[in-house]
């Protein structure tokens, strides 16, 4: 501990919070060279939630690059204590997970095969198998199970001290009992921390603050969506057949997981409905503290302990733990810089899985603050993915009672989260609903994803095979492609970028020609120094120094925050999101002109209103942006129709097509839609690891136009080159099977990649992925003609077909009628 007369008043970082994850950025900055470190905390290191952490370390996410944060994790752990001389409690003991209906089994397959494609190390072994893992373990009820053998524990104390003491080796300054009581800014830009024992000027401020740290981002106006929960589990005295050896055991259908201590057990688990706490605040001096036992609230995990391991039900119970966690809105942590103020950065709201992300966040995140951008995706994880109304109490307080019970909730395809909404919602919402539409939600955005009949219940119910609106699903597209459809896309993001400079900026950022006539709409990507996906998106030119920009629901935060970023201080230009001016409605099918020209005088041919192009016009009583595109291969408009004439324009529109077949469609038919053609998505085709030829859409990338653009010199580097990677549209043989993502692709018998989306392509008559495909031959057309490739699913494989077209119209003919598509699949 530093006396006051050592206290720090300048720093090049500080960063706030002595948690497993502070700790873990301290020591990773430092072997980055950045030894200007201090770290202050409040009480002592892991004194706030880091202390009564199980320290699990499971390996396996549902995302690959949150898999390699995971993995980083265990091969820290493991070597730590040689470097430091501090012990880490690292155990590679390995982990078993069980089942006990036989779709958790399916889960647990899925999970397998997920597993193999990223290289982790898995079996599926049978409910005998397991119990030789697990002696004290009843299998009597049990389906099967997964081992992954790399999986372990450690703890969490002994962790911390491990990695502040190889942040301190490295010269990093680290101070217990400092309270943060500011932070200081200038211009939107960080300036240090005011603390009770004096200011420290800094570059770099590191939010690091567990379950306060929504209250640190609150005193510099930088949104932390957070909310404590009660997490409690029990440490038992010795129980027969439990050894220092023992695998750590999740019974996810009993909302448990145990690990050994000392010969017993820790047992803990995820109650389907959670207990939030500190809606009052989270007291300053909580340090090493526990909240009030609550067997009422334990009560479901106890009983289904008793039921896996039945000695609990004499064994002694020598603590209740029952400590204060935060946890997000999705159940995933935050990592980066806030886009609300320049050089201040959060990790924090680990949701239960701290100890295992600690070693990869905390060396992502170091990375970052070096770098100035993420060296790998991190989107899943980006602080960029929540809006400022993410941060409502109440609201968090209601969400977080179900995202601590995902742990262990059935991980079902395309699941829901069911509480805190309706949250934002479209003009047309309640019409939709009297309609049928049954609703999901995205970035707060209350959607349409299918419409049920008079006689089907509007309530989606899940399922690993075809789900209740499988045939709902099918009619839609039959109508999008035969006829018209009409989609609620009012979620779409929407930028406004306006002034002298705003065609030059623009340039800059985005990889195809943006300096064209006015009323011309230009698919571009938004790409890294790496040349990989920030984002793509669709530029409207509006005026000579005016433009629209419309991209993904789920991107608004981040898009605004990149674009401006790129904006020097001396441009004349201004970005301003302006989603909520406007209700978006896609209009599209074969249809979809006759049908718009019965609400408009404007002219509709392909002569004046040619393909990736935008018009003004009128349609009924309304004014409208007509942009015509298609996200679902036929021809149509996106109609951006200011928020008041919405309804106005739905219902003239739903009357005019009424003999010509129209009918609403939702996201689950748009999903399949794109999918058939081909036609790539942001975050899951198309990620900051992902250049424009790896993705297949080159031909959007202008590598000559005059002063290039962020990612062309990578860019330019890697074209021509052997692709070792690269994003392919596959099929499957069979019309039964239903793909939904996360799947195994394997050629010649052998992993070569993973599903990256997939849904069921009616118009096909099968399943339809993108997957993403390696190989270090490379990944050639020789390579892709082969017939021995085959999909996963829940371990059984599925004879699949790479296609280097589109799989549905590869010529574009529904489009642009004798003309050439506008992008390649």
């Amino acid at each position: 501990m530093s006396t006051r007369a050592s206290f720090p008043t300048q720093a090049r970082v500080v960063i706030i919070g002595g948690g497993v994850i502070g700790c873990s950025v301290a020591y990773h900055l430092t072997k980055l060279g950045w030894s200007d470190v201090v770290l202050v905390e409040q009480g002592q290191l892991s004194g706030g939630t880091t202390w009564h952490a199980a320290g699990l370390v499971g390996q396996l996410r549902s995302q690959s690059s949150m898999t390699s944060l995971v993995r980083y994790s265990t091969e820290l752990y493991g070597k730590l204590e040689a470097e430091t001389g501090l012990a880490t409690g690292w155990k590679n003991c390995g982990s078993l997970s069980v089942a006990r209906t036989a779709d958790r089994m399916t889960a647990l397959k899925r999970t397998a095969a997920s597993a193999r494609a990223q290289g982790v190390e898995v079996e599926v072994i049978t409910p005998e198998e397991a119990g030789k893992l697990w002696p004290p373990m009843a299998t009597a009820d049990l389906v099967g199970a997964v081992w992954l053998p790399g999986d372990g524990k450690a703890n969490p104390t002994d962790l911390t001290q491990s990695l502040a003491k190889g942040a301190r080796m490295g010269g990093a300054h680290i101070v217990e009992r400092v309270r943060v009581t500011g932070i200081s800014t200038l211009n939107r830009r960080i300036t240090g921390v005011r603390t009770d024992r004096g200011d420290i000027a800094a570059e770099v401020v590191v939010n690091c603050a567990g379950q306060w740290a929504r209250k640190i981002g609150q005193m510099c106006g930088v949104t932390v969506p957070l909310h404590s929960a009660e997490h409690m589990y029990i440490v038992t005295g010795k129980i027969e057949g439990v050894h220092p050896d023992l695998p750590v055991l999740r019974d996810p259908d009993g909302y448990t997981y145990y690990k050994e201590e000392v010969g017993g057990l820790v047992m803990g688990g995820f109650e389907p409905e959670a207990k939030p706490w500190g809606m009052k605040g989270i007291p300053d001096d909580f340090e090493f503290a526990l909240l009030p036992d609550d067997w009422d609230q334990f009560e479901i995990l106890m009983e289904n302990a008793m039921v896996r391991v039945p000695a609990l039900a004499e064994s002694e119970v020598k603590k209740f733990y029952n400590g204060p966690e935060s946890f997000t809105p999705d159940n995933n942590f935050m990592l980066g810089e806030a886009p609300e103020l320049k050089n201040f950065y959060v990790g924090a709201g680990f949701n239960s899985m701290g100890i295992a992300s600690a070693g990869g966040a905390g060396r992502a995140l170091a990375e970052w603050i070096v770098n100035g951008e993420p060296t790998q995706d991190l989107w899943p994880v980006d602080i960029r993915r929540f809006a400022a109304f993410n941060n409502n109490q109440r609201w968090l307080h209601d969400r977080v009672k179900e995202t601590l019970g995902l742990h262990y909730a059935m991980p079902w395809p395309n699941r829901e989260l069911d509480l805190a909404r309706p949250l934002r919602r479209s003009p047309l919402y309640d019409r939709l609903k009297a309609k049928g539409a049954c609703f999901g939600s995205k970035m707060g955005w209350e959607r349409a994803n299918w419409f049920a009949t008079s006689n089907e219940a509007a309530v989606t119910r899940y399922a690993f095979d075809r789900q209740n609106w499988h045939e709902a699903v099918g009619r839609e597209m039959k109508a999008a492609r035969e006829g018209a459809a009409i989609f609620d896309q009012t979620s779409f993001a929407k930028l406004l970028l306006q002034g002298r400079d705003a065609c030059a900026v623009l340039n800059r950022i985005c990889g195809a020609q943006i300096d064209v006539e006015v009323g011309s709409s230009v698919y571009t990507g938004v790409f890294n120094n790496r040349g990989g996906y920030e984002s793509d998106l669709t530029v409207l030119r509006l005026g000579a120094e005016k433009f629209l920009i419309i991209t993904g629901s789920a991107q608004p935060v981040r898009d605004f925050d990149w674009i401006n970023k790129q904006i020097h201080r001396d441009a004349h230009a201004m970005l301003t999101d302006v989603t909520s001016a406007y209700a978006v409605l896609g209009l599209m099918g074969p249809n979809s002109r006759e049908i718009l020209s019965r609400l408009t005088s404007a002219d509709l041919s392909d002569a004046a209103f040619p393909f990736a192009t935008n018009r003004e016009i009128d349609v009924d009583y309304g004014i409208c942006l007509a942009n015509r595109m298609t996200y679902v291969g036929e021809l149509g408009w996106e109609l951006i129709i200011p928020t008041e004439f919405a309804v106005g324009v739905y219902e003239a529109a739903v009357e005019a097509g009424r003999d010509l077949g129209l009918a609403d469609a939702g996201y689950y038919a748009l999903e399949a839609l794109r999918l058939e053609k081909g036609y790539r998505a942001w975050s899951r085709e198309l990620t900051p690891d992902i250049n424009p030829w790896q993705a297949g859409l080159g031909f959007a990338v202008d590598l000559d136009k005059a002063g290039g653009f962020i990612g062309r010199d990578a860019i330019a580097a890697a074209k021509g080159k052997p692709l070792l990677k690269r994003i392919v549209q596959f099929t499957l043989e069979s019309a039964e099977p239903m793909l939904w993502g996360g799947e195994l692709i394997l050629r010649d018998g052998r992993p070569t990649g993973e599903v990256r989306s997939a849904a069921y392509g009616h118009s096909l008559c099968r399943s339809v992925a993108l997957g993403l495909v390696e190989s270090v031959d490379g990944v050639d057309a020789a390579f892709l003609q082969s017939d021995h490739f085959e999909i996963e699913l829940a371990g059984v494989r599925h004879r699949a077909k790479a296609h280097l077209k589109a799989a549905y119209d590869p010529k574009g003919e529904k489009i642009r009628p004798s003309e050439p598509a506008e992008r390649a699949a």
